[in-house]
């Protein structure tokens, strides 16, 4: 077996799965000592042609498959899709339509996060050959054991996708993911500007001083991190973010003391930027600070009893419609609730209302009560006496 190691064999291939209903992708890629991840291999499959298409090949331009992506005439099909999607959207080439058979299984009654080879083995009846599962795919010359081990998680991936989209279709389930697969293509989601690192983290306080040096310094470590090509743990740990934001050092000897900080970090080639960029956010801290989130209508510490039976309703609801609960749910959506029966969340908005949220607030109303029935527990309607 050969990958594709041509641009003219690229477009040939590409001219043959051009107008396809689906097409099925995955990429093998390298990303431990690197900031961007290193693109290694590319499978690709519809129904009738299949290929491995190899990205480190000399000469090679992508430009026809990337195309391919971007048609909204193909649905691009992913399992676990969303670091695919993100190698993709640094290329420019962000999917125009999507379907993640990963999100599918949760709605299909296949549980939380179902692994690629538990799905073929419970859809397909195969058993996934693991053995290349540990590939340094960066490496030249691949075997062809490696070729066919990768090629599979293409090829299975056809069969059993038309198999899980009749069983969603069947279950009244599509629309149910829809709205999943669309977040995965919103190119919010693969932000890497530094200006809006710290969104990923989580600040511990909401002063403007302490904000305006965590956004600063989760900007200046991205940033460094973009530049070098390296992991952002690698330059500076999120701990370190917090206890920075917190002491707020302006010089070396500062910086020095702090716990989380590396020994010797004012020494290094970052010591000097970092120690500048925790003084910049200090100039206007108020100008230079994200805008503090809206304080809940009722104090998150009096809400934990709620969200405990939250979840319970949650695991009930789940359970009764054979959904994974997360797909429904996650536990910052049972905080929200609890605090705000017009919480912003996807669990209060539609067939999530449905299945859940209307239940959450009925419960928090004491309208509906969890009763133990040996092992199982149920969801029952509360009546209440007529007031005399």
């Amino acid at each position: 077996m050969m990958p594709i190691t041509t641009t003219a064999d690229l477009a040939a291939f590409c001219a043959q799965i051009k107008g396809q209903p689906f097409l099925a992708v995955d990429t093998e890629f390298m990303r431990e000592t690197t900031y961007w991840p290193k693109l290694c291999l590319i499978q690709a499959a519809t129904p009738t042609a299949h290929a491995v298409i190899d990205p480190l090949a000399a000469g090679i331009d992508l430009t026809p498959f990337l195309e391919i992506l971007r048609d909204p005439a193909t649905l691009i099909v992913f399992h676990a899709a969303r670091q695919d999607v993100e190698i993709f959207n640094n290329l420019g080439a962000m999917p125009a339509r999507l379907f993640d058979t990963q999100v599918a299984g949760m709605a299909a009654g296949f549980g939380e996060q179902i692994a690629y080879d538990a799905l073929v083995r419970q859809m397909l009846r195969i058993e996934v050959d693991k053995s290349s599962r540990f590939t340094d795919w960066s490496r030249r010359p691949l075997s062809e054991a490696q070729l066919v081990y990768a090629l599979g998680d293409v090829t299975h991936l056809a069969a059993l996708f038309p198999m899980l989209r009749q069983k969603l279709e069947q279950a009244g389930r599509l629309l149910w993911v829809e709205a999943e697969m669309a977040a995965l293509i919103e190119p919010a989601n693969y932000d890497v500007s530094p200006e809006n690192a710290w969104r990923r983290l989580k600040p511990r306080k909401h002063a403007p001083k302490y904000m305006a040096v965590f956004k600063g310094v989760a900007a200046w470590r991205e940033r460094t991190a973009q530049l070098r090509d390296q992991p952002r743990g690698r330059i500076l740990k999120d701990d370190a973010i917090d206890e920075i934001a917190t002491q707020i050092p302006t010089d070396f000897e500062a910086l020095d003391r702090l716990r989380g900080v590396p020994r010797g970090f004012s020494g290094s080639k970052f010591g000097p930027d970092l120690v500048a960029a925790v003084r910049e956010a200090l100039a206007s801290p108020e100008a230079n600070a994200p805008a503090a989130p809206k304080a809940p209508s009722v104090p998150p510490q009096s809400a934990g009893a709620v969200v405990e039976l939250l979840k319970v309703l949650l695991k009930a609801r789940s359970e009764e419609a054979g959904v994974a609960s997360k797909l429904i749910a996650t536990m910052s959506d049972l905080e929200k609730i609890a605090i705000d029966d017009r919480a912003d969340t996807p669990a209060l908005t539609g067939w999530r209302y449905d299945a859940f949220g209307a239940d959450a607030l009925k419960l928090k109303r004491g309208e509906l009560a969890l009763v133990l029935d040996g092992a199982r527990v149920r969801v029952v309607e509360v009546r209440r006496a007529p007031k005399a």
